[in-house]
């Protein structure tokens, strides 16, 4: 049976996220209704990454097993012809080895996090990233954004709901740029928790605020404790950009 991986991109805005709800659309049961559509059997779609309700995805991965081969190529234009109108697009898909997994082969995700630091309301980036109108100092928040790398204990930076066995996650990059009115957020690590980066992009837009410090972070990452946290950022300007296997 072969297995198929697929690279995939979305606007998760129509989307209760990624994973299959009973009743509410989701990036995944879009998938599903593709490849069934295809094949005629229900198969799971498995991803790298459960985005939230709301996030959008550049270089999501997942994978799918069949029982009729297709010519790559062919079998990814049949999904995205089955996928309109929902703003999904398969950008490739390549036959890999049974042993590969979307999930758990992943050795590093990478986010981005888009701010627009502006008094003007959106027009074409609404949806698609996060109004903050108050004056930030990127510099102050990559600076400050440097005391969460490494290994640490995240239970600040936890949704409280999350099904992650540990809170202690490697942080591989956290980097803040400016260009403009535009503030990127670039991260990358193994595997993050539930609403890690929104945590951490909220805490440090309050540091580009002036209402924390560098220190506060660190006294809020040292506390272990969610209450602890800073505001939580949108779903609006998280993008997964690339899964590395």
């Amino acid at each position: 049976m072969p297995r198929y991986k697929l690279t995939i991109e979305y606007d998760g805005a129509p989307f209760f996220g990624w994973q299959v709800q009973d009743t509410l659309p989701s990036v995944q049961g879009a998938l599903e209704a593709a490849v069934k559509a295809m094949t005629g059997a229900d198969l799971r779609v498995h991803g790298a990454g459960r985005t939230d309700a709301g996030v959008h995805a550049r270089g999501q991965v997942a994978h799918v097993d069949i029982d009729k081969q297709f010519p790559p190529g062919r079998f990814r234009d049949g999904l995205n012809a089955h996928l309109r109108p929902h703003p999904i697009a398969v950008l490739e898909a390549e036959i890999v080895l049974d042993t590969f997994e979307a999930r758990f082969s992943a050795v590093k995700r990478h986010y981005r996090y888009r701010v627009v630091n502006t008094r003007a309301n959106l027009a074409l980036d609404i949806g698609h990233a996060w109004r903050v109108p108050r004056r930030l100092d990127a510099d102050a928040m990559h600076a400050a954004a440097q005391r969460l790398l490494g290994k640490h204990d995240f239970t600040t930076f936890r949704d409280t709901e999350c099904q992650a066995k540990s809170p202690e996650k490697t942080l591989d990059q956290l980097d803040v740029h400016r260009d403009g009115r535009e503030i990127t957020i670039l991260t990358s690590a193994r595997s993050f928790l539930h609403s890690q980066v929104r945590s951490m992009v909220g805490s440090l837009v309050w540091v580009g605020e002036g209402r924390w410090t560098a220190d506060d972070l660190t006294a809020a990452l040292e506390a272990r404790n969610r209450a602890a946290c800073g505001i939580v950022a949108p779903p609006d300007g998280l993008y997964l950009m690339k899964v590395d296997y």
